[in-house]
Formats: structure tokens, C-alpha cells, sequence
């Protein structure tokens, strides 16, 4: 059936002695002969084995236990190589497996149809033991290489997600900077002006900043200010909802799909919720706690504006709340 020599020395092996592979090669073969002549001299090249009978057991052993490379015979009973190789081709579990078929046909069509269905190589009997040790080492070698280069691709993926999170994330409050606030704005005004929904803004500045970071020192304004964008934070509910740092004390809340009436209402509970933090601030002119003047506008975006409609109209809306008195909102619409 072939011409690997039983008897051959150990000598005559071609030893893969630089070969980091772990995992285990399955040999498909319904004659029990191939089957131990080929794991002899591939243990003997220090790889790993198993051995299947039938296409169907080899299945059942495949998706148990993923080998690192198939060989797999041709002609056996039930179903055959090209059927098996079908299978597993069509199983997201297992279609990333080598498969080398061997076989004792000459046929170029076998050789195509086999290449066709997923196979990697071709190993004709009667076969050469140097030839099954190098395709087996090629392949290996070439898996591996996949295997990196996929690897790579997945960590350089999260590296620039990674990246663009943190090129948009404020380094002190850990909210959204001001370029995802323009960038954030711009998608939202241009998606609500295709699908004719209101967006709303929110822009909220802490009451008299300058004279708590003068009383307590920076040090105590950075914690402030983070305790403040959190509570925030906290305040939004949907996943669309974003906060983000505007400048210095003060935040921008973009809602997108929100009228006046829900701006309004969230306005009103950033404010109760910063209220309930009672962090001290004594040279406060409006409370002995730190507070928050609101602007709020909700628009439906057309052609003839743009985003900075609305930030200019919500900016209105928050000097009118300073110059009534500061600790409060007003709605600019």
C-alpha cells in the first residue's frame, strides 16, 4: 500500500527538533496499517497523534477536541474524505483546520475536487515519509503563522479602540472630552435632522468655581470636579445619553431623541442630585454647597442650521440662569 519502511532506523527520520508545536495531528484512515506507519513517523518527528477509522468518528474527535492538522484518507466507508472535509469546512468550530488528503488516486480531477472543498494539500500514496513530514511541517508552520497574524490583528484592533477611547476621554473626570463632545454633537445633529427627532443640550457650569479652588485649594477643585461628573454621569439612563467635560467647570449633556419636557426633567435631577452630594463651599454666593446653573434647549435640526445652533442657543439659556440668580436652570428654546 506504500512505501514507509517499518523498519527504517530512527536515524532516518527527519526530526523537527526546533518545532514549538503542542498540538495534535489526527490521521483518518480506515486501513490500520497507514494508520500506524504514518503516527510512528510522526511521533517520531516529535509531534502528538490521534488516530479515526471512519469520517464519522473523526467528526465526533474533531469537535471534542480540535486537532491542530488533519490527514485524512480519500476512500473510506460510509462517508469518504471529500464528505468528511465537507463537514467540518461547515463548522465554524472546525473549518479553520488544515486538512491534507491522502489518497492513491492520480487523478488531477480528485486532486481538484479535493482542493475545492477545503482541503490544503494533497499526499499521494504510495507515499515518502520526508514528503508527509514536510507538508505536515509546512502546514503546521503556516497555521502558525496565521494564528499570529490573527492575533496581531485582534490586539492592534483593541489597541486603536483603546487609543480613540482615551483621545476622547477627559484625563481628570474621566467623562468624555470636548472632541467627543464636537464629534458626538455633529452625529447626532445629523442623524436627528435625517430621522426629524429632537436633540437636546444641557450646559452646566459650577456656581462660583474661581472662589471654591481659591478657598480649598486646586487639589480639592479636581476632586470636586470629579464628584460633580460622575453625579452626572450617574443622572443619564440610555445608552445614547452622553456627558461630557465643555472647559474647565463646566459639562455639556448631549440627549439625543429628547424634547424640552425630558431635558428639563434631567436638568432638574442633576441638580437634586448634586444638591444631595453636599459638597461644603462656603464662599459660594448662592448656597453653602456646590450647585450648578443649567441651560437647556431642545431642537429638531433642518438644513438651514447646524450644531452650533443649538450650542449657541443652550449657552443663552445658561447665562440667563446665571444672571437670574445662578443655582438654577432656564430653558432657551
Amino acid at each position: 500500500m506504500n512505501t514507509l519502511v517499518q523498519k527504517q532506523t530512527q536515524e532516518n527520520i527527519i526530526v523537527n527538533t526546533d518545532c514549538s508545536f503542542d498540538g495534535v495531528i489526527l490521521i483518518v484512515d480506515d486501513n490500520p496499517t497507514n494508520l500506524s506507519v504514518l503516527s510512528i513517523a510522526l511521533k517520531g518527528a516529535g509531534y502528538k497523534t490521534r488516530v479515526a477509522m471512519d469520517g464519522v468518528s473523526a467528526i465526533e474527535q474533531v469537535q471534542e477536541d480540535p486537532p491542530a492538522l488533519i490527514l485524512l484518507d480519500v476512500q473510506m466507508p460510509g462517508i469518504n474524505g471529500f464528505e468528511t472535509c465537507m463537514k467540518l469546512k461547515a463548522n465554524p468550530v472546525t473549518q479553520d483546520i488544515p486538512v491534507i488528503f491522502i489518497t492513491a488516486s492520480v487523478d488531477l480531477d480528485q486532486k481538484v475536487k479535493g482542493l475545492s472543498v477545503g482541503a490544503v494539500d494533497y499526499i499521494t500514496k504510495p507515499f515518502q515519509q520526508e514528503e508527509v513530514l514536510a507538508r505536515v511541517k509546512v502546514h503546521l508552520e503556516l497555521r502558525f503563522l496565521t494564528k499570529k497574524v490573527q492575533e496581531q490583528a485582534i490586539a492592534l484592533r483593541e489597541a486603536n479602540q483603546e487609543l480613540h477611547r482615551l483621545a476622547n476621554l477627559d484625563g481628570l473626570t474621566a467623562v468624555a472630552n470636548r472632541r467627543r463632545f464636537d464629534e458626538y454633537l455633529d452625529q447626532e445633529w445629523r442623524r436627528s435632522q435625517r430621522e426629524q427627532n429632537s436633540l437636546a443640550l444641557i450646559l452646566c457650569d459650577i456656581d462660583y468655581f474661581k472662589n471654591y479652588n481659591d478657598y480649598y485649594g486646586h487639589q480639592a477643585g479636581d476632586v470636586c470636579l470629579k464628584r460633580v461628573a460622575q453625579a452626572i454621569d450617574d443622572c443619564l439612563k440610555r445608552p445614547a445619553d452622553l456627558v461630557t467635560r465643555y472647559g474647565g467647570e463646566e459639562f455639556a449633556i448631549i440627549l439625543p431623541n429628547t424634547s424640552s419636557e425630558g431635558a428639563v426633567h434631567v436638568a432638574q435631577l442633576i441638580q437634586t442630585t448634586i444638591r444631595q452630594l453636599s459638597i461644603p463651599h462656603h464662599h459660594s454666593l448662592v448656597s453653602s454647597f456646590v450647585t450648578l446653573s443649567l441651560g437647556v434647549s431642545s431642537q429638531v435640526p433642518n438644513a438651514e442650521l447646524d450644531a452650533h445652533a443649538l450650542v449657541a442657543t443652550t449657552d443663552k439659556a445658561l447665562y440667563i440662569s446665571k444672571a437670574e440668580g445662578r443655582n438654577t436652570y432656564h430653558l432657551e428654546c
